[in-house]
């Protein structure tokens, strides 16, 4: 007899914003259809519509999060012909649409071992499938439902295009994956593209329209006070800050856009 799956837990994330009563819509489907699931709010504020944060914030959450329901919805194309789907991990099923958001996290959940394509309920508004598809899904997975019991399998899931990231000796391109509350620039890159360009001590940071002289160093006090620092961040990606500030500000740069790291004209 197959054993069934239940979760304590359904983690959300959207770019709905705390505005609007679109998160809480969600909430109250979820409550009645399964009330003794709690829901893990991940974040509502992804940038609108912007695919590619969303995914990033949702891989580098999920590894801390307890066995769930991962509800996640970006998504620019409702109520198009893109697919509504559940991605099934070793860690818990994932619900959203099928533009690449979940697949960073299913990855990170041990990778994807069967995905299923939601049947659109009738009546379904064509603008919040958030409420009206994705938050009775995963109730439904919550409570013990079978992936395969939404809709028929696929095995050709949309997937995001790589980020870009080019290192040459005395110089690094990456672009950006998200910018968090503190503006803090996290890039795509890593420490080992950094060390590929033998780029030490004293830099220069360009976004493009600014750019800034900033220190490769460890942690924020690593800098005085206003100082422009790259460091390596939490989830083990390049990040460009400042002490005390934002560099999102300072540099005038956001997520999806492109960074680029040199030499210093000192050094």
């Amino acid at each position: 007899m197959m054993q069934v799956m239940r979760y304590r837990w359904i983690s959300f994330t959207t770019d709905y914003g705390l505005r609007d009563g679109f998160v809480a819509a969600c909430h109250g489907v979820i409550a009645r259809l399964a009330p003794d699931v709690r829901v893990l709010d991940v974040t509502h504020l992804v940038p609108p519509q912007q695919v590619r944060p969303g995914a990033a914030v949702l891989a580098q959450t999920v590894p801390s999060l307890p066995d769930a329901v991962h509800l996640a919805v970006v998504d620019p194309g409702v109520g198009t012909t893109r697919r509504s789907i559940v991605v099934v991990t070793p860690r818990g099923p994932l619900v959203g649409p099928d533009n690449g958001l979940l697949l960073p996290a299913a990855a990170a959940l041990g990778g994807v071992t069967e995905a299923f394509e939601i049947d659109v309920p009738d009546p379904a508004s064509a603008t919040f499938h958030g409420r009206d598809v994705f938050a009775p899904a995963a109730a439904r997975l919550a409570l013990g439902a079978e992936p395969a019991s939404f809709g028929p399998e696929v095995d050709d899931l949309v997937r995001l295009p790589e980020p870009m990231i080019a290192a040459f000796p005395g110089k690094l391109v990456s672009d950006v994956l998200t910018v968090d509350h503190f503006g803090n620039v996290q890039l795509a890159a890593t420490p080992a593209d950094l060390e590929l360009t033998g780029l030490t001590g004293g830099v220069t940071v360009h976004s493009e329209r600014v750019a800034v002289s900033a220190t490769i160093g460890r942690t924020f006090g690593d800098v005085p006070p206003g100082t422009n620092l790259v460091f390596t961040d939490s989830a083990g990606h390049l990040a460009i800050a400042v002490n005390g500030g934002s560099a999102a500000a300072v540099l005038n740069l956001g997520a999806a856009e492109e960074c680029t790291i040199t030499a210093s004209p000192a050094g």
